[in-house]
C-alpha cells in the first residue's frame, strides 16, 4: 500500500452536492453530482470532456445498489439522455481528465474493464444490457488505462462506491473466524472493505420468518449472482465473498438477525468482540 492523498472540493459548499475529487499524482478527475442537482451541476466545463461515467441508484427487491456503467465523447449528451430516460439512478460520478488526454478508444476500454469488474464483484445489478466490447489499443495505452483504473479504484471507496473489487487473494497469514451453529459452518476473516467469508463456507437454505428484509433480499442477491450453490440441504458459499460487516455475513449465514461480533469466533471459541477488546487493550 502507497500513501496517497485526495483533494475534494464543494463548488457550493454542500457535502452532499457536487463535489470535484483529485489525487495527488494523477490528471484524472472524479465528479460527483445528485439527480436533484445535475442541472445546477451542468455549469461545469467538465461535462464537455471525454468520460467515463457509472450511474447509481437501487431497486425494492434487492439490497445491492444498481449501476449503469457509459461512457461520453463528451459525457453531457450521454448524461441528459439518461436523465431523461432512466428513472433508477439518484447520483452519478464520471471521470476525465485535467489536461483532455482521454480519447474516444480510451473511454471505450474504461467502460469495458468496469463492467467487467463489477460483474465478477457481485457487490451490484447492472442495467447495462450488453457487455461493452474493448477497442483496440496499443500495449503502452492499455498500461496506461489500466494505471487509470487503478486510480479511479481507490477513489470510488470514498463516495460510497465500493462496489468493483473483489476480496483479495489470500497472501498472508489472518485470523480466521468461524460459525458452526444451525447444521452450518462458515469461516471467515476481517477485511478492511468489512468481513469475508470463504469460499466453502455453508449457510442454512431457509432464512427465519422474522429476518430482516435486507438480509432476506441479501440472500436473494446471491443465488441470483451464483454465489450461493445449493447443495444436501444447505447453501454453498461458490467464492469467497466480501460482506460491509461481520452482522452482515452472519445474518445471510445463519438466516436471521445476529451479531456477528458474538457469532464469529476463532479456533479457540473466542468472539470477535473479545478479541477487538483484547486488541484495543493492548494498545493502550
Amino acid at each position: 500500500m502507497t500513501p496517497y492523498s485526495i483533494k475534494i472540493y464543494l463548488p457550493g459548499g454542500d457535502p452532499d452536492g457536487l463535489r470535484l475529487i483529485e489525487k495527488s499524482n494523477w490528471t484524472g478527475i472524479g465528479v460527483v453530482f445528485s439527480r436533484s442537482g445535475y442541472k445546477e451541476a451542468l455549469k461545469r466545463d467538465e461535462f464537455q470532456r471525454t468520460g467515463v461515467y457509472v450511474l447509481v441508484g437501487s431497486s425494492e427487491d434487492s439490497s445491492l445498489p444498481t449501476l449503469y456503467i457509459g461512457e461520453g465523447d463528451p459525457v453531457r449528451p450521454r448524461l441528459d439522455s439518461h436523465y431523461a430516460q432512466k428513472d433508477f439512478w439518484n447520483w452519478a460520478v464520471f471521470f476525465v481528465t485535467s489536461n483532455q488526454s482521454l480519447n474516444k478508444a480510451h473511454v471505450k476500454y474504461l467502460e469495458s474493464r468496469l463492467i467487467t469488474l463489477a460483474k465478477d464483484a457481485k457487490q451490484c445489478n447492472l442495467d447495462n444490457s450488453n457487455d461493452s466490447s474493448q477497442p483496440n489499443l496499443s500495449e503502452a495505452d492499455v498500461a496506461d488505462m489500466e494505471s487509470f483504473i487503478q486510480d479511479m479504484l481507490k477513489v470510488f471507496p470514498l463516495v460510497g462506491l465500493s462496489v468493483f473489487e473483489k476480496p483479495e487473494e489470500i497472501t498472508e497469514e489472518r485470523q480466521f473466524l468461524y460459525i458452526k451453529a444451525k447444521g452450518v459452518s462458515a469461516k471467515g476473516y476481517e477485511a478492511s472493505g468489512g468481513f469475508v467469508v470463504l469460499e466453502g463456507s455453508e449457510s442454512v437454505l431457509k432464512e427465519v420468518p422474522s429476518s430482516h428484509e435486507a438480509t432476506s433480499n441479501l440472500r436473494k442477491d446471491l443465488i441470483r449472482n451464483g454465489v450461493f450453490r445449493e447443495e444436501s440441504g444447505r447453501y454453498i458459499f461458490t467464492e469467497n465473498y466480501l460482506f460491509s460487516s461481520p452482522s452482515a455475513a452472519s445474518d445471510v449465514v445463519l438466516g436471521n438477525s445476529s451479531n456477528g461480533r458474538i457469532c464469529w469466533k476463532d479456533a479457540s471459541g473466542q468472539t470477535l468482540k473479545a478479541i477487538q477488546a483484547a486488541s484495543t487493550k493492548n494498545n493502550e
